[in-house]
């Protein structure tokens, strides 16, 4: 191996070098190659195939997350892997619960209107068309009318779904408190797209969709790529990014898993390397990539690499119904509500969270029993018959950014080649405390006013975001509005890891947004000639 490493197999340079096929390396492929880039997207899981590889089952879909070692510490560790991220083509698309949520206006302004984190480069005005396009080409299903800003300027592409037992529980429980709630707008089908047919309503979505209902980026951006000469290089796992003489990302060394299960170590060059690994490990590969010239990581002459990492609250509060409700059928979260979204004055914290209704499946839900009651063995038993009586609602809670937040190289702990992991520290401030709490009461008095007769809270987190942080400073910052890193001028970084602030809403629509404009700027560079296209000429 030690030899390999010396002399790595090397291939064609590309025009464009994608690491990560997820929400945004799947965007980036297709819009690239479609405009006549040679595109080859690294990805350090497998190709999945739906039908053979997606089974209805909480164990079987674990393949589907990223359980790689990984360190976590701080004053409230976080727990890594599962929902908060994917490993393999679609990244964790294939496993979301596909709330399709545009970020509000003001999310893009915190600094200047509530005096907290920083503001975004860019305003809500400049995604406003790449929601749309993205929209249209996952067809998002979503209602008719809207109630909270931001509103489209018309239909979404698809119907609304009909609302689960747990979102008519959810609906009924704002409605006697006069608290405003939709249908939520998801990133799964309602009616034939293509050769691609609606959703049936079993309820496994979370473990990947066999039927090819759900729009991940699997079945809808990825195909499309292929289709325009993208090649998607499976099994690859990047390992540096190397910077040439002039300055310039050259190449990238990965590590490739053949079917024999040996592993090889090879190199592509590019003419542009774009990172879309997310919050963990794209930062990680920064810092490992660090060489001459670059001797803290690549991209980090700031030093904010690693550092500003966010993560959304989900506390979760369970209640019983005396009806059977059947929580796991239908896609999780068909309902929810944002009336709770935007700073009030009259709270004792900044900014807000989304509440969903949500459908943990038996084994997540007894860890849950577990961590919230603290119940186990019989006890933990008896309440699992109870089951299927239970509805919960999920917190999707703004938290603050904090540089002391951090993605860093554990400097003991290797992976299976040998390779430093990622090890993510983390602590809630206490403005994430007081909004949380505030959260998981408003979900309780929901659930009591459904009818509830019992209720119960058990902490969890979702969503990833942050760690290389865009900006209009360099020195602030680690990419521009246009995620293309500060340093090194033909490399970017186009994930959720740009993020400023969280939001309060789910993250993966505003992710790829984000990746279909700077998609856009990489072309319209192309055209004056900074960036070549071979395949199709500079044209």
């Amino acid at each position: 191996m030690d030899g390999q490493r010396n002399v790595p197999r090397r291939h064609t340079p590309a025009d464009v070098l994608i690491i990560g096929a997820g929400a945004a390396g799947g965007v980036l492929a297709k819009e690239l190659a479609e405009a006549g880039f040679t595109v080859v997207v690294l990805e350090a899981g497998p190709h999945w195939v739906p039908e053979r590889d997606f089974v209805s089952d909480e164990r079987g879909a674990e393949q589907l997350y990223w359980t790689d070692p990984r360190v976590t510490t701080g004053r409230d560790p976080i727990e890594l892997g599962a929902n908060v991220t994917g490993k393999g083509v679609g990244g964790s698309t294939v496993h979301y619960s596909m709330v399709a949520l545009r970020m509000h206006e003001s999310d893009f302004m915190v600094g200047t209107l509530g005096g907290v984190a920083h503001d975004w480069p860019i305003r809500y005005e400049d995604l406003e068309p790449y929601y749309e396009r993205v929209e249209t080409e996952l067809g998002i299903s979503g209602p008719v009318r809207w109630p909270w800003s931001p509103h489209r300027r018309g239909p979404y592409p698809y119907r609304e779904h009909p609302l689960n037992s747990v979102a008519q529980l959810f609906a009924r429980g704002c409605d006697r408190l006069g608290i405003r709630w939709a249908p939520a707008p998801i990133a799964t089908i309602s009616a034939r797209k293509g050769d691609r047919p609606p959703c049936v309503y079993r309820g496994f979505c979370i473990y990947g969709c066999s039927t090819n209902a759900k729009s991940s980026t699997l079945v809808t951006y990825i195909p499309r790529a292929i289709a325009a000469g993208a090649e998607i290089r499976a099994e690859c796992m990047a390992t540096r990014v190397n910077v040439g003489p002039d300055g310039r990302a050259r190449s990238v060394t990965y590590l490739r898993r053949l079917a024999d299960g040996h592993v090889v170590e090879e190199e592509q060059a590019a003419e542009l390397v774009i990172l879309s690994c997310y919050s963990v490990e794209t930062p990680r590969l920064l810092l490992a990539s660090a060489q001459r010239g670059h001797p803290d990581g690549l991209a980090n002459s700031s030093g904010l690499v690693g550092k500003g990492l966010m993560v959304h609250s989900a506390n979760i509060v369970h209640g019983r119904f005396p009806e059977i409700v059947y929580q796991y059928k239908g896609p999780p979260t068909l309902a929810l509500t944002q009336d709770f979204y935007e700073t009030d004055d009259r709270n004792d914290y900044v900014r807000g969270f989304t509440i969903e209704p949500i459908g943990p499946f038996p084994i997540a839900f007894a860890k849950q029993v577990a961590s919230g009651l603290g119940l186990w063995g019989r006890e933990l038993r008896e309440l699992m018959f109870d089951y299927n009586h239970y509805a919960a609602l999920g917190l999707v809670g703004e938290c603050l950014p904090d540089d002391e937040n951090t993605v860093t190289l554990d400097p003991d702990e290797k992976d299976d080649h040998g390779l430093a992991v990622a090890r993510v520290t983390f602590g809630w401030g206490e403005n994430d405390r007081r909004l949380f709490r505030a959260g998981a009461d408003r979900e309780r008095e929901i659930l009591e006013a459904a009818g509830a007769e019992v209720t119960w809270e058990a902490e969890d987190t979702s969503h990833l975001m942050g760690a290389c942080r865009m900006g209009d400073d360099a020195t602030t910052s680690v990419v521009d509005q246009w995620c293309r890193t500060w340093d090194v001028p033909n490399l970017f970084v186009c994930d959720g890891s740009v993020f400023v602030t969280s939001s309060a809403s789910n993250p993966s629509l505003t992710i790829q947004a984000i990746a279909a404009r700077t998609a856009d700027y990489i072309v319209n560079r192309a055209r004056t000639g900074e960036f070549t296209r071979r395949a199709a000429g500079a044209a």
